[in-house]
């Protein structure tokens, strides 16, 4: 099986969390793929300004998730970030990987993404520091 590591960034205002519509008709928060020598940290600043034009500052661990990918023989590791706006307003950078970008209440995104047990909110209460040994 193929180790995936993908970064993805909880950036919420209020009670709206960012999302993202994906090419294959899934919605996430942004994020995605680590690339080698990056870090997560790293890959998850750079996937939201692909995404979604923002810069943002990652903060704090939220959840960790795994799946396994039989079809594509994949093993993933889903790392989500709280992170903050620090410029730009969220706007689609590739039509192609991504057909919409959107701020959802809770409920909403709780429905379009059922990944998280507790919800969105669950993640907003527990956090572990992110740290990066070199």
């Amino acid at each position: 099986m193929i180790k995936v590591d993908v970064a993805y960034a909880l950036i919420c205002k209020e009670n709206e969390v960012l999302m993202v519509n994906n090419y294959d008709g899934t919605w996430s928060l942004p994020g995605g793929a680590v690339e080698q020598g990056e870090t997560l940290e790293q890959a998850a600043t750079r996937e939201v300004a692909e995404e979604t034009g923002l810069t943002v500052k990652v903060g704090e661990v939220v959840s960790v998730n795994e799946a396994f990918f039989k079809e594509k023989d994949h093993h993933a590791l889903f790392i989500t970030f709280l992170a903050e706006i620090i410029d730009g307003k969220p706007s689609i950078q590739d039509k192609t990987e991504i057909s919409e970008i959107k701020w959802a209440d809770f409920q909403t995104a709780n429905k379009l993404m059922p990944y998280h047990p507790g919800g969105i909110e669950s993640l907003l209460k527990s956090s572990s520091p992110y740290i990066f040994q070199g």
